[in-house]
């Protein structure tokens, strides 16, 4: 029995727990119910897993090469209208991106890695993470040593892809890069109130977010180099509480995505600078916090070639592959990427009816739950053959 048909025959298990991270679905840093599912469906298994940072980790097998397994495990803050059965109660939290997909999966390949361990040659270590969507969760377990003793040599994960793409179909970038940075800014912008017939006795902090804003644009239409892609979107922009009033101050909260580490560096010091400059020269101040959020998410090639590799001997039905695919859309695993050499791949999870109607991150998006046992059985064969190629 091949890796994959031992995740069929697991795929009601692998089914029970999707839907039980579905249907208790938890956002940000804090998954105290995810937590101790993982915890105790891993004890079960025969691993001895551990809490780190916010998240959980286990590893299976001993010495090197070391390879890092990775799932999420974390919902979206917003209400379900799926119609399932299993559907999230709250009204709150929304299993909208698939992470519960993605945990599930990693529990079923912990559980066929753990019958395999004595062919393990080397060390597979898990990494079950919170708060994906809000870019804290990769950081935290980093920040408490994921990536430490046992060093991992590469890291793999996977993703879900739903709409109307098949099962089956696989989507990678082995050449450039994969997903975007994201990184949020907010700038408070201090004037000096005045009656509105008056104008000249006050410093407008609107006027002055106003053309703040405009200079803002400027950054990409005039700064930002056409070979890259940046992009720069003011989604908040709040003063004021009278029509015949000047407020003392403004704020605008925004993000910038870009497909360079070079290019994101240069934005993030330019806003600075443009917004301090803009403020002055009007008469108020201006104060500018960025949080930093996650770089690109660039694969490492090799990694990408090898694993996909492995995927195809797998024979999984209606198997296809999709290279190169790149998008706007961020991911924290962009930081462990920085550090291992990665491997990010995107498994489609669609349905051709109307099922595959709603994207991901949309209150009505379905995820086909055939995606389950290839996932899982990807990532047992892929940790198996790759501990074998590097031993």
């Amino acid at each position: 029995m091949n890796e994959y048909e031992r995740a069929l025959a697991l795929k009601d298990e692998t089914v029970e727990n999707r839907r039980y991270f579905h249907t208790n679905a938890e956002c940000g840093l804090e998954t105290p119910r995810a937590v101790a599912y993982v915890t105790r469906k891993l004890t079960e298994y025969g691993l001895s897993p551990r809490p780190l940072g916010k998240g959980v980790t286990a590893t299976l097998g001993a010495g090197s090469p070391v390879l890092l397994l990775r799932a999420d495990m974390d919902a979206l803050p917003m209400p379900e209208e799926s119609g399932l059965d299993f559907a999230c109660p709250t009204g709150t939290e929304n299993h909208a991106c698939g992470h519960d997909c993605h945990a599930a999966m990693l529990l079923t390949a912990a559980k066929m890695l753990r019958e395999r361990e004595g062919e393990l040659r080397g060390t597979v270590k898990f990494m079950f993470q919170p708060a994906e969507e809000t870019f804290e969760g990769s950081r935290n377990m980093i920040e408490n040593g994921i990536l430490d003793a046992p060093v991992p040599q590469a890291a793999l994960a996977f993703h879900t892809g739903p709409g109307k793409l098949p099962v089956g179909l696989v989507m990678y970038n082995d050449s450039t890069t994969m997903m975007f940075s994201t990184d949020i800014f907010k700038i408070s912008v201090k004037g000096q109130g005045g009656h509105g017939a008056y104008p000249h006795t006050a410093i407008d902090p609107i006027n002055i977010g106003v053309h703040i804003h405009l200079g803002l644009q400027e950054l990409i239409a005039r700064e930002s180099d056409p070979q890259k892609s940046c992009l720069l979107t003011v989604g908040h922009f709040e003063a004021g509480a009278a029509a015949n009033i000047i407020p003392d101050t403004a704020v605008l909260e925004g993000t910038i995505r870009t497909n360079d580490r070079e290019a994101r560096d240069k934005l993030l010091r330019r806003i600075r600078e443009l917004t301090e400059g803009i403020a002055k020269a009007y008469g108020g101040e201006a104060d500018v916090e960025i949080l930093r959020g996650v770089p690109p998410l660039v694969c490492d090639g090799a990694v990408v070639r090898e694993m996909v590799g492995y995927l195809r001997e797998l024979d999984i039905p209606g198997y296809a592959e999709y290279p190169g695919i790149a998008s706007s859309a961020s991911e924290d695993f962009a930081l462990v990427a920085e550090r291992v050499p990665t491997a990010f791949i995107y498994l489609a999870s669609g349905f051709a009816d109307e099922r595959g109607d709603a994207p991901s991150h949309n209150p009505k998006v379905m995820f086909n739950e055939d995606v389950l046992p290839v996932g899982a059985a990807g990532l047992t064969h892929c940790a198996i053959r790759w501990l074998e190629t590097h031993a």
